[in-house]
């Protein structure tokens, strides 16, 4: 995986958003194109990077270009994500341990 391509193709509100809708159902790029402000053109523009970064394949039945996702490029990128994520999740919880203070010792009368 191009980890760049990929990171730099969701970087794009317009193409995460693309992504989302072919996971939950493909999609043609007409079909999608009539879902955003912007030409067919422009849309075919966005599928295209994110062909690229391998996050999506499209099919081809009949006259249509059919868009899915691309599961095992954005099952990697989830992965690499989750391991920074344990990363800074340990690096807050030894913070955390430095910044807590010491209990109190115990008094005479304890």
């Amino acid at each position: 995986m191009a980890t760049d391509r990929v990171f730099a193709a969701l970087a794009d509100a317009t193409r995460r958003d693309i992504v989302r809708r072919v996971i939950c159902h493909e999609a043609s790029v007409s079909a999608l194109a009539q879902t955003y402000e912007m030409s067919f053109a422009a849309v075919q523009k966005h599928v295209a990077v994110l062909e690229r970064a391998h996050l999506v394949t499209k099919e081809r039945r009949g006259r249509l270009a059919v868009v899915h996702p691309d599961l095992g490029t954005l099952a990697t990128a989830a992965r690499l994500l989750d391991g920074y994520e344990a990363l800074w999740r340990d690096r807050i919880g030894r913070m955390e341990d430095l910044l807590t203070p010491p209990p109190a010792p115990p008094t005479p009368e304890d």
